[in-house]
């Protein structure tokens, strides 16, 4: 299976151990990582994920991102919007989207604690999902 990863620099002392992990799972799996595209934050995922959709050697993309909590509520609606497009582009394309975003409404430890497990799930989520996919084809 080939799939791209999708990694959010923001938050970039989680973000950059989430795509380490994520790449060595992948391996781990016998996962093709044809695409690893950073963006900035989250919310500049959208396009970038619609477009290695498109994508014929593109199987499925893993998004990985922190999305930590202010003091204001801005990393709900970062979390809400972005999250609502990246499930429209999955059903769009019908191909799997995993989702690898922590937050919102977490603090930095909380953050951190989720590192491992968040990204060898999105892994593991993206590759499942394939798999049905493909059972009911």
């Amino acid at each position: 299976m080939n799939i791209a990863i999708v990694v959010s620099e923001f938050n970039d002392q989680v973000t950059s151990r989430m795509l380490n992990i994520a790449l060595e799972k992948a391996k781990f799996m016998k996962l093709n990582v044809k695409f690893t595209c950073k963006v900035l934050g989250v919310f500049d995922m959208p396009l970038i994920v619609d477009t290695l959709l498109e994508k014929k050697e593109v199987d499925g993309v893993v998004t990985l991102g922190a999305v930590i909590k202010g003091k204001t509520k801005h990393d709900e609606v970062i979390a809400n919007v972005t999250l609502n497009r990246l499930a429209k582009l999955s059903l769009k394309h019908k191909k799997p989207v995993s989702l690898g975003i922590t937050g919102p409404g977490m603090g930095e430890r909380q953050a951190h604690a989720r590192i491992r497990p968040v990204s060898e799930r999105a892994i593991e989520a993206v590759l499942r999902i394939s798999q049905e996919l493909e059972k009911i084809k």
